[in-house]
């Protein structure tokens, strides 16, 4: 633990180097090994790892050289995304575990809302905490969101693929599904801007990681016009061999599952989520995972059909104007 005398520092920063964006990556990974949670969300992740995206505060103590010094020095990091006029700008954050209790992660908040366009802000923690809870009530938070995590083994049974009559499934070809797989998208999550708003370039920037692979992506098509009416995007992360860099044991995840609500067809969600688990099962992983809005009755039921049962929480608060 720092000491609680030493002076905290925060720099604001557009643009991350090579240097920076190493020590910064060991920072994360010594705090998921701590607390078992990687404390960022992939969209802040990839950011991070581009070094180009949001802005990015770095904390430290005394007189630490943000240019180039080991790593040990960094005591926290923050993800500022201000692009959501919508919902206004959001922060995530990680606190070396030797530096915490030291007032680093209220310091890391303060300088994200005064980065802030119109001072509301949205903090995102991984895991129900009571270090971020206390952080949060201590800075007039609210608890606004909340997004369940859900698990099922691989092992357990599974329900057949029951594709419905007039839809036909392939796997996703990057060279002529992306506009329609935005479609659904936009129109599948329009009321979670975070995942509904998703562009050309978010999608080009997931095809580039090294956890892709199309013959994951399941592709549901109208079998009279040809359009894409939903798809099931399935992803591996951990240990393994299956393209990721992660430490821990490698898990399936349902990763996005839409049905274009302009297209609704019954039982489409439940075949395009058979199809991925049997997928992931084939790859011979244990486990399968998603995330799912708390509020999203219809899309739990579903999950809790297909056996899934809720393992944890994120918690988003909000600060208002």
């Amino acid at each position: 633990m720092s000491d609680h005398n030493s002076v905290i520092s925060t720099v604001v920063l557009d643009h991350l180097d090579a240097t920076q964006v190493d020590q910064l990556t060991q920072l994360l990974n010594g705090a998921t090994d701590f607390d078992g949670v990687r404390p960022l969300s992939e969209h802040a992740w990839l950011h991070l790892r581009t070094g180009e995206s949001g802005l990015h505060i770095i904390g430290f103590f005394n007189d630490w050289d943000v240019n180039g010094v080991d790593s040990s020095h960094i005591a926290g990091y923050a993800h500022v995304d201000v692009t959501d006029l919508v919902e206004g700008t959001s922060v995530e954050l990680v606190v070396a575990p030797e530096s915490r209790n030291a007032g680093m992660g209220r310091a890391l908040v303060e300088q994200a809302l005064k980065l802030s366009p119109d001072g509301r802000l949205r903090l995102w923690t991984h895991g129900l905490t009571t270090g971020a809870q206390s952080l949060a009530d201590s800075l007039g938070f609210v608890l606004s969101r909340s997004l369940w995590q859900m698990r099922r083994s691989l092992f357990a049974p599974l329900p057949p693929a029951e594709i419905p009559s007039g839809v036909s499934v392939r796997t996703f070809d990057p060279e002529t599904d992306i506009p329609g797989v935005l479609a659904v998208n936009a129109r599948a999550f329009a009321n979670l801007p975070d995942q509904g708003g998703w562009t050309k370039t978010d999608i080009l920037t997931r095809l580039k990681e090294s956890w892709f692979n199309a013959e994951g992506f399941f592709v549901a098509v109208d079998s009279d016009t040809d359009a894409i009416i939903g798809f099931h995007w399935t992803k591996v992360h951990g240990s393994g061999g299956h393209g990721s860099d992660h430490s821990h044991e490698a898990i399936g995840e349902v990763y996005v599952l839409a049905v274009d609500p302009q297209h609704r067809v019954p039982g489409l969600g439940r075949a395009l989520s058979a199809l991925g688990l049997a997928y992931l099962r084939s790859l011979g992983l244990r486990q399968a995972m998603l995330y799912v809005d708390s509020s999203n009755e219809r899309a739990i039921a579903l999950y809790e059909s297909l056996k899934f049962v809720h393992w944890d929480t994120d918690v988003m608060y909000r600060r208002p104007i």
